[in-house]
């Protein structure tokens, strides 16, 4: 079709249901379109972990999947990483506590490579001594997690904060020993490497776009 001499190649677009990965229960994240199931591949698509859960206690967490294999009208993603609303991250900040931030590329057991942020808030302002302890801290436990986990695996330990056993319960549990705690965050991943054949292959990076409710 032709409107005006340009062609309306919107009309020519089909919609693919985008599902989470079976950890997340291959939930349907909502719909996208494509003129061409190949352009589909690659694509990151966001929504939170209250969309996918019901539980009004996750709505904070942003995540983001990337589309890896498209059937049928039907595209299949993967975790691409998390974030934490800005606005939940200002909430926690408060005057004369320190924030301590800490980001580690860590590798799973399964070959997948990511970026994680770590953030802990104190109770009152800390020295930079204890600042650099709670870091360590801080390493020291997502390393050691990673390596013995599945990406899945890490994935739960890392979004899933409030549960008993999380990255941030166990940086909680080790570093308040050095200096007195009042929240600890893994406020933002990001898949980097994935493995391949030939050893990890880099993972594709392209813009977010946002869903389109079902």
């Amino acid at each position: 079709m032709v409107r005006g001499g340009i062609r309306d190649t919107w009309r020519l677009k089909k919609w693919y249901k985008a599902v989470a990965p079976p950890l997340f229960g291959e939930t349907l994240l909502g719909t996208t379109p494509a003129d061409d199931p190949e352009k589909l591949i690659g694509r990151v698509l966001e929504t939170t972990l209250f969309d996918i859960t019901g539980d009004y206690s996750y709505v904070h967490v942003k995540l983001y999947f990337q589309v890896v294999r498209v059937e049928g009208d039907t595209a299949y993603t993967r975790f691409k990483g998390h974030e934490l609303l800005r606005d939940y991250i200002r909430g926690l900040t408060r005057r004369k506590s320190s924030k301590v931030t800490g980001i580690f590329n860590v590798w799973t057991k399964d070959g997948y490579g990511l970026r994680v942020t770590a953030m802990a808030f104190t109770r009152q302002r800390c020295k930079t001594s204890q600042k650099r302890a709670i870091r360590k801290a801080m390493q020291e436990v997502i390393e050691q997690k990673a390596r013995e986990s599945t990406l899945d695996e890490f994935i739960q330990l890392m979004v899933f904060s409030d549960h008993e056993g999380s990255l941030a319960y166990l940086i909680d549990e080790r570093a308040r020993k050095i200096y007195p705690l009042r929240k600890v965050e893994i406020a933002k991943s990001k898949l980097l490497w994935v493995p391949g054949p030939e050893g990890p292959e880099k993972a594709v990076v392209i813009s977010p776009v946002q869903l389109k409710a079902t």
